[in-house]
């Protein structure tokens, strides 16, 4: 009887040792529930890694964004300009609000969004008189989008930048424009000269801890900011706004999205192994593309001078007319062979969910516009994440690797 090889996970989480410790010290001082000293902790050692000063734990990086959009003013028939390509957990926040996304495609350097097109719809909402209550950028797969001149933009119109980094966690942003290689950071330390942590110079910057990320606390999130005021409110409202009274004393409308001291235990064991994450990440990467470049069809996520990607997932683009099947075909392939492999995400612009002409929560007529779409569809129709768990073994790798071989080499020996 055969059995299938062990399975291969897309981006399985990987604990660091440590864990385990931080939690036990939770337990020894019954902080069980939501807060506590593993949570302000976490907050403090997340600032000083990002740089980013002022801090929120949550309970997920969706709850951070509708935060952000919340304390921004964000309300019922405002637009919000989003990537069209990211995962929905990035717009719905928008909807949570009652607000109208407008889906801004991507640009083919770094697949984020296209700062070209993003001046584009500005300059046309100025003529039309209505201007977007907030930009929502994502950055893609553990890469940077172009802060500079996205936040430029954003600033000629006044228009708040909340950077969605929820799969960025690590990533590096050049302040300086076009640096040199040997300027690059080396992640050794918090930055290197010019170069910033994903998020730097947004308004607020939203960071996810799903099971899936680079570091994970199982689920959970964090919401970053330069400005203390944004951290202050959502430190309140995250808690049901709870004005300070000895009885329950509320005069607004807050939220339950605190996070757990427990998880908080996990996250900071987990921070302490990141740098060594990214490393891995970035060292699988090279991997697949060492050992899969000379195949005609298939390419890699590019990464901009501007931009030090964590590589959270390796990412390909296959061109069936050049490689001889689409990349449902190698995912098909990878499947059988018990691996996962995943399509990049599906433009928000084509997802049912916003083909109807009523809002999904104020129930009202509304359209939502979409500048640009034709590079997201494409990414989406060719792409595919291969797996990139740090835990994986270089033979887990070649595993891989021989899979997507064997169908090139089948296509050609079928065309021979």
């Amino acid at each position: 009887m055969s059995t299938k090889p062990g399975r291969i996970f897309l981006s399985p989480p990987h604990m660091g040792g440590s864990e385990l410790d931080f939690i036990h010290d939770s337990f020894q001082s019954n902080y069980i529930a939501p807060l506590g000293p593993m949570v302000d902790a976490f907050e403090r050692e997340f600032a000083a890694y990002t740089g980013l000063p002022h801090c929120v734990a949550l309970s997920s990086g969706t709850a951070a964004l509708h935060l952000s959009l919340h304390i921004l003013g964000v309300r019922l028939a405002d637009e919000v300009i989003v990537s069209t390509l990211t995962f929905i957990g990035g717009v719905t926040p928008i909807i949570f609000q009652g607000a109208i996304p407008v889906f801004v495609d991507s640009e083919r350097s770094s697949w984020n969004m296209d700062p070209d097109l993003l001046a584009e719809e500005l300059h046309a909402s100025e003529k039309r008189g209505r201007m977007p209550k907030a930009v929502v950028t994502t950055d893609l797969y553990g890469q940077c989008a172009d802060y500079g001149r996205i936040r430029g933009i954003c600033e000629h119109y006044g228009v708040p930048l909340v950077t969605d980094a929820a799969e960025a966690l690590g990533a590096r942003y050049c302040q300086a424009g076009s640096p040199s290689v040997d300027g690059a950071p080396t992640f050794d330390g918090v930055e290197d000269s010019g170069w910033v942590h994903a998020g730097t110079g947004s308004k607020a910057a939203v960071f996810s801890f799903n099971g899936n990320k680079i570091i994970t606390t199982s689920g959970g999130g964090m919401l970053a900011s330069n400005d203390r005021d944004i951290i202050r409110k959502a430190r309140f409202l995250s808690q049901q706004a709870r004005d300070p009274a000895p009885h329950y004393e509320h005069s607004q409308i807050g939220f339950n999205y605190r996070m757990s001291n427990v998880v908080a235990a996990i996250g900071r064991g987990q921070l302490q192994v990141l740098q060594e994450r990214i490393n891995r990440k970035r060292q699988i990467f090279s991997f697949y593309k060492d050992s899969l470049c000379d195949l005609a069809g298939i390419e890699f996520m590019p990464e901009p001078a501007y931009s030090r990607s964590t590589r959270w997932l390796t990412v390909v683009l296959i061109t069936p007319e050049e490689f001889g099947v689409d990349s449902e075909a190698v995912r098909i392939a990878l499947e059988a062979q018990n691996i996962e492999a995943r399509p990049i995400w599906k433009p928000m612009h084509l997802q049912p969910v916003f083909k109807s002409n009523l809002h999904p929560v104020s129930g009202k007529p509304f359209n939502i516009r979409t500048v640009g779409g034709e590079v997201g569809e494409d990414l989406f129709k060719r792409g595919l994440c291969l797996p990139s768990g740090t835990a994986m073994s270089d033979h887990d790798l070649e595993r891989v690797v021989s899979v997507i071989r064997r169908q090139a080499l089948y296509q050609t020996n079928a065309i021979s």
